[in-house]
């Protein structure tokens, strides 16, 4: 028995290193391919998108909820798009602060702008069917109510449905505004260095893990025929890119399209967000775990397979921390003994990876923003921060979406958005 332990423990170390190890080169050279296959040239100007064949009309959906701060600034985002034809869709879910009023200001100085308000919060995903239900044209940008979208960032993204009939989405790339506080610097690099390089490398084995829920473009069609989002679903953006990617419709990752977005920077705004995503991540595994039993899904068989394999580690991980918690204070046997959570040799070859990852994605993303490189030096903080915060996030949200009671509409709570730039 104590030898099974001992190689147990020993085992999960093994596995402790090497997926976040395997993980990080497979996330490096996908991105790189990438970028030299798909992003380099010709579109290295995002001031200068493709011309298209054609220009369809386009419908922003900008569902928001206790918005009042921020939603004036989004609707004069959009309203400098540059493109020909689009309508902006508002949807007021029940906002219990001034956001009625300010929309109604709004009314009078856009044209294109028009409210859907509902009485009470129906949550993100009814919202999202409201404005799609209520929009006149084919393709739809659903746009978070505080983000700052880029006046090229609809022609980028629609050159993705007029080149490709199955394309049923396109999802952009949001950047970081807050970045006042560690945490906020953290997540500027975080966004670029794990989110884009996950992005980029998930669209070289064919299939995304979810679309970002602040900026994406969807294909009406595509939509209607996958039954729009789900009303109890947590994260309805990781929800709505599998009901498409099952039925066999293709998510495009558009690097070109810009969208600067608030993000928490209080630990306590951070747990929350995170726990949501990791929710929301652990009910599309449990949903869709027996559709993919079939030969026809197999392309989603990696994305399914890195998200379980996450979470495996996670739960992993937690088990080597409290056995090192528990020996600070009390006398293990030697073989549940963990000196230190990391050792020596393998924390510096993990060091040296996580910041080869940052400098690679950081040089292709330096073209979107200057003074990128200044991150770069609060990024050593990344895998003590958010490594952790994802091992307990991970932790305590599994169990909640086993045991959530089914149907349970997911509605809207206020986020932490940070402090303001």
């Amino acid at each position: 028995m104590t030898e099974f332990l001992s190689q147990f423990i020993s085992g999960l170390f093994y596995f402790e290193f090497y997926y976040p190890l395997f993980m990080a080169y497979l996330w490096i050279i996908g991105s790189v391919y990438y970028y030299f296959h798909w992003e380099r040239e010709p579109h290295r100007n995002i001031s200068s998108p493709p011309a298209l064949a054609e220009y369809p009309g386009i419908s922003f959906i900008v569902p928001c909820y206790n918005e009042s701060k921020n939603i004036a600034e989004t609707v004069e985002f959009l309203s400098r798009q540059k493109y020909p034809e689009f309508e902006i869709i508002v949807i007021n879910d029940g906002s219990t602060d001034d956001t009625a009023n300010v929309l109604r200001e709004l009314a009078q100085r856009f044209t294109a702008l028009r409210i859907v308000d509902l009485k009470h919060n129906q949550g993100k995903a009814m919202a999202l069917r409201m404005g799609s239900l209520a929009s006149k044209y084919e393709y739809l940008f659903c746009i978070d109510g505080d983000a700052l979208v880029d006046e090229n960032a609809a022609a980028w993204m629609m050159r993705h449905f007029i080149t490709s009939p199955r394309v049923g989405a396109v999802t952009g790339n949001p950047r970081i505004r807050t970045r006042s506080t560690l945490l906020g610097k953290i997540q500027v690099g975080e966004f670029s260095s794990i989110v884009g390089a996950i992005k980029r490398a998930q669209r070289i084995y064919g299939r995304v893990f979810t679309v970002s829920g602040v900026v994406t473009a969807f294909r009406k069609t595509a939509l209607h025929k996958v039954g729009y989002w789900s009303l109890d679903m947590v994260t309805e953006d990781i929800d709505i890119s599998w009901k498409l990617q099952l039925d066999h419709w293709d998510i495009r990752f558009e690097p070109n399209a810009l969208c600067w977005i608030l993000t928490p920077e209080t630990l306590t705004g951070l747990w929350k967000q995170r726990l949501r995503w990791a929710q929301g991540g652990a009910e599309v595994l449990l949903k869709y775990a027996r559709d993919l039993a079939s030969w026809r899904k197999r392309r989603m068989w990696m994305v399914y397979l890195e998200f379980f394999t996450s979470v495996i580690w996670s739960y992993f991980m937690l088990v080597i921390i409290i056995l090192w918690l528990t020996g600070l204070f009390f006398q293990l046997p030697a073989a549940l003994t963990v000196p230190s959570l990391l050792s020596g040799w393998n924390g510096v070859i993990l060091g040296i990876t996580c910041l080869a990852q940052f400098a690679v994605s950081l040089v292709i993303d330096a073209r979107f923003e200057k003074g990128l490189g200044r991150i770069y030096y609060w990024m050593i903080w990344y895998p003590v921060a958010y490594w952790i915060l994802s091992v307990f996030t991970t932790a305590v949200a599994v169990p909640r979406a086993i045991f959530k009671k089914k149907g349970t509409r997911a509605i809207w709570i206020s986020p932490d958005r940070g402090l303001r730039p």
